[in-house]
């Protein structure tokens, strides 16, 4: 194995280690002391329910981390990616033809050994603790439609990406870079009506007092509010949530019918203020624009990577090509993406913090954000105290406490202003 082998393995194993640590130290955070505010929320039931689900779903997690490692390093180490390389070639002509079939063999195998621990997860674990509504036919088809959109759009992405690199020189990666942010922005702009109801009914909110709730506070803070959707959330799973999505004219906030059943119109508009605050505060632009920043860095290191010798054989593939080197880029790339997606959960959870005050800023009942956030976090299950270190590599949202305090804080702050 030479020095790109080395590299490669080392990272694998220290984001598998890295990731590891900090589920165990997460888990051992349960026996730890919850402060006694988010104690009484969730009552000595709750807690027990809370604290096993953790452990389950965590146990869950590196079991399925584990078998994609192992098989990761078996499919390299017995000659796996030669051997796809040599089929690719013995079935294929042209470079195109041959990246695509390869990186698309791959990612197929990746989703198998994925789909049954998705089976388990839904069927086993969210059946066993209340919260799966979903049936196999739905399962199924989710998974189907899945992959067709990852055939088409992933497939689209790849072709563009393999034919600049193959034809553009020492400009690929920038012309790479403006197709990826263009890609993006079309589909943020088309999801909300092209994508997303593939898997789920957007329905319109009827009217009645909630919905007059929502446009009194969208004209009080002078949002553009074209309409609210329902989204037939409890089809899957009892679990509530709400989000803003889209750009431009076809920006939508989206409501799961399961947070309309749990919670009263004060905390509904709260909840509707947050993702307003997220809106008015640029949080989707500037996440749109760490997106690009991120993509700019990884397609340049992959321009400068990607045709090395070296890279192809540390994959134990002999004739070098584009296809190869692009997925030992990836490998290589693994402790990049791992301190990226850290500083993306920094920013995502700040983002959440401002979007809370400016909930309590502009929703008709200041307190309203924080008596759904409890709401929520007891019926989710969520952990009552999680460790900081997991929150750090793996939370886009500050923990319950944190974002508790901050809310009570900031009202109180208003109300001494």
């Amino acid at each position: 194995m030479n020095a790109y082998g080395i590299v490669i393995l080392l990272a694998l194993l220290a984001d598998y280690l890295l990731h590891t640590v900090s589920d165990v130290l997460n888990v051992a955070e349960l026996g730890g002391r919850v402060p006694d505010d988010i104690a009484s929320l969730y009552g000595e039931e709750g807690l027990d329910r809370s604290r096993d689900y953790v452990r389950v779903a965590t146990r869950e997690a590196l079991i399925e981390r584990s078998v994609s490692l192992v098989g990761l390093l078996l499919l390299w180490f017995l000659g796996g990616f030669s051997w796809l390389d040599s089929l690719a070639r013995q079935l294929f002509d042209g470079e195109l033809a041959r990246g695509l079939a390869y990186i698309g063999a791959l990612a197929l195998a990746y989703a198998a050994l994925s789909i049954p621990f998705e089976a388990h997860r839904t069927f086993g674990i969210e059946s066993r603790f209340g919260f799966n509504r979903t049936t196999w036919s739905t399962f199924v088809a989710d998974r189907a439609k899945g992959l067709a959109l990852g055939v088409i759009l992933g497939g689209a992405l790849l072709s563009g990406v393999l034919l600049l690199f193959l034809n553009a020189g020492d400009r690929a990666w920038l012309l790479c870079w403006l197709m990826v942010v263009a890609f993006s922005l079309v589909v943020q702009w088309l999801g909300p009506a092209v994508i997303l109801p593939l898997f789920n009914r957007f329905e319109p909110m009827p009217d009645g007092e909630l919905r007059d709730a929502i446009v009194r506070y969208a004209d009080s803070v002078r949002f553009p509010l074209q309409n609210v959707y329902l989204i037939d959330g409890s089809r899957r799973s009892t679990r509530a949530n709400a989000y803003f999505t889209g750009l431009g004219r076809r920006r939508r906030i989206a409501l799961f019918d399961t947070l309309v059943q749990k919670h009263s119109t004060e905390e509904i508009v709260a909840v509707l203020a947050h993702e307003v605050g997220h809106y008015r505060l640029r949080h989707v632009t500037k996440g749109l624009v760490f997106g690009a920043a991120h993509a700019g860095v990884a397609l340049f290191l992959l321009s400068l990577l990607v045709d090395r010798s070296g890279l192809h054989q540390a994959l134990f593939v002999t004739q070098p090509s584009l296809y190869v080197g692009l997925v030992g880029f990836i490998l290589l790339y693994t402790p990049i993406e791992t301190v990226l997606s850290v500083l993306a959960n920094f920013m995502s959870r700040r983002h959440e913090f401002a979007a809370d005050r400016f909930a309590v800023d502009t929703a008709p009942k200041p307190g309203g954000l924080a008596d759904a956030l409890k709401i929520l976090s007891v019926v989710n299950l969520t952990h009552p105290n999680p460790h900081r270190f997991h929150v750090v590599l793996n939370y886009s949202h500050p923990p319950l406490v944190q974002r508790l305090r901050a809310i009570g804080e900031h009202i109180t702050a208003k109300g001494t202003a």
